[in-house]
């Protein structure tokens, strides 16, 4: 066993340890990977150390709103004549932990149920003609299974976790033994604690406050795991590493070395018996942020590199957006109406849910007593649906200059990348090539293969750059999409050194200027981009012009076909 699966296996088991102590203080844990022995022992572990009262609840990823908060109990009421509440499985999870299976796949509301309780310790509950509280003091384990091409766990859920554990290179019989963890005790904390994490977070680029608090929180639990009255480095350090670490969002800066001595045989010796290390004269927060820095997982370690990090989650994947209307498409609850409007879909469990309340009361009028369910026209409810669009990339390709045809074949790859499986995500792929003084459609949208791959054979290249009208007429194409229903999303592969003004004339700095122009209006469109900086070196002038669109920029002066389609799948979820 290697020292960093050692290290990565110490550092998952002493967070499960933690959470024994104080599970709703500290939120929970996101643990990343596919099902996995090495998860099951992590849970086992957890298990183990809990509190043997402490209920543990599974939620499905798919579960309803009434089946998450509780609602009316329809059989129960319907026999009774009186409304049953039945509890939901927040309440149900109470002092214990809600396991949510496949939790990438938990919808939005649902997650933000869950990070309410979270925030509140209860849930409350208004629907049906009863109005409720819970107590719902919970630890949420998120088993997220999401792979590259998936988005993650919803960002508003994750940011209140403390822990992010990644089990997908872990093996349960590389665990360490740790003993059992004690009952927490009240610890006390001082100011360079909390200015440490806070200087650290700020380093690490985490926006958050929720991230620093449980980081403060996890210091105080380790403190007291020890049995020590008092925070000290030794846990501040290790909740930088547990907490902060898999939050980072960019590279730390490194501080300035100081100057050399003048002459170095001049400098006295250290005493004797004292370290020539200088941990011991350092802030706090500088040893802090060097041990979170050196816990960054690999992956996002990879992908602050590539300026590709940030807060995933939120969207519903690469789809195309979400209208909540329409006949078709995922329902998303009911809402009062009437049957007999265009495309209304009866909601009929919803409708005796709404009925119910009312039957003893409406039994009592006198009317025809062999009915035995009294419907009233206001109980109706209809299906509310929600469908998704189409989402169509479009290729904004730079055919100018000597490196066009290697963006070319990039740009090529890329393509048939994402058209391999666009029947079921019902994706579309359009591709301007600009050249010359123009820029031209080459692949009108479409999500056929043959016709890409038809298109794009012998696309020619060379000459100057038009980047104003390559942007202009990628933004034309985008409003177009956008009318019919569709959800555009745009892949500019250039190195953004635009040299050709809109009416053909050269000119770096109008042409610039132009240039700079499409992207603010792109920008204000709020069309979602990716700027692809295609050139030699990181130029500042495609940098320049991801920032006038709102885009995200990514250096790839070595770009290949599957590296540009992983980097607009990972954008395109953002």
């Amino acid at each position: 066993m290697s020292d960093a699966a050692r290290a990565q296996w110490f550092r998952a088991l002493l967070a499960a340890r933690l959470l024994a102590i104080d599970p709703h203080g500290l939120g929970g844990a996101r643990l990343h990977g596919p099902p996995s022995p090495a998860r099951d022992a992590w849970l086992a572990a957890l298990k183990r150390w809990s509190a043997q009262a402490a209920p543990w609840r599974r939620i499905p990823a798919q579960i309803r709103d009434d089946g998450l908060l509780g609602g009316l109990d329809l059989t129960a009421t319907l026999t009774t004549g009186r409304p049953v509440v039945r509890r939901g499985v927040l309440a149900e999870a109470d002092g214990g932990y809600a396991i949510l299976a496949m939790a990438e796949r938990l919808p939005g509301f649902a997650a933000a149920k869950i990070a309410a309780a979270l925030d509140e310790g209860q849930i409350h509950f208004a629907r049906d003609g009863v109005q409720r509280s819970d107590t719902a003091r919970i630890c949420v384990v998120a088993l997220d299974e999401s792979g590259d091409d998936e988005a993650p766990l919803h960002a508003r859920l994750r940011e209140r976790l403390a822990f992010d554990l990644d089990f997908r290179a872990l093996r349960p019989e590389d665990a360490p033994f740790l003993d059992e963890p004690v009952a927490a005790s009240n610890v006390a904390i001082d100011g360079k604690a909390v200015e440490a994490l806070c200087a650290t977070a700020a380093a690490l680029g985490i926006a958050s406050v929720r991230a620093e608090i449980l980081a403060l929180r996890a210091a105080c639990v380790h403190a007291a795991l020890r049995g020590v009255a008092a925070v000290e480095p030794e846990d501040v350090t290790i909740a930088a590493e547990l907490v902060l670490a898999p939050r980072a969002t960019r590279i730390p800066e490194a501080p300035p070395e100081p100057p050399p001595p003048r002459n170095e045989a001049e400098q006295p010796p250290p005493p004797d018996g004292e370290s020539e290390s200088l941990d011991a004269d350092r802030p706090l927060a500088d040893v802090v942020l060097d041990a979170a820095a050196a816990c960054i997982p690999p992956d996002l370690l990879a992908r602050l590199a590539s300026g590709m990090a940030g807060s995933r989650g939120g969207s519903d994947g690469s789809s195309g957006a979400e209208k909540k209307s329409g006949a078709r498409g995922r329902p998303i609850g009911s809402i009062a109406g009437d049957p007999g409007a265009r495309d209304a879909r009866l909601d009929l469990i919803a409708t005796l849910r709404a009925a119910a309340p009312w039957q003893r009361l409406r039994a009592a009028d006198g009317r025809d007593s062999r009915v035995r369910i009294r419907i009233r026209k206001s109980d109706f409810r209809l299906r509310r649906m929600k469908p998704k669009t189409a989402s169509t990339v479009i290729f904004a390709i730079d055919a100018s200059g000597s490196a066009a045809l290697h963006r070319l074949a990039e740009a090529k790859g890329a393509v048939e990348l994402l058209l391999a499986d666009c029947y079921v995500r019902r994706d579309r792929v359009a591709v301007l090539a600009f050249r010359g003084n123009a820029a031209e459609l080459a692949l009108a949208p479409t999500r056929s293969l043959v016709r890409a791959k038809r298109a794009l054979v012998g696309l020619p290249g060379g000459g100057g750059t038009p980047m104003a009208s390559a942007l202009d007429a990628a933004g034309d194409l985008a409003r177009a999409i956008r009318r019919q229903g569709g959800t555009p999303y745009l892949v500019v592969l250039s190195d953004g050194r635009a040299n050709v003004a809109r009416d053909g004339t050269g000119g770096r700095e109008t042409a610039a200027a132009q240039a700079q122009e499409s992207a603010r209006r792109l920008r204000a469109d709020r069309i979602g981009a990716l700027f692809i900086d295609t050139g030699a070196r990181p130029a500042q002038a495609a940098r320049d012009l991801a920032d006038g669109m709102g885009a995200g920029y990514l250096a790839l002066p070595q770009a290949d076909a599957a590296r540009i389609d992983r980097a607009v799948r990972a954008n395109m979820r953002r």
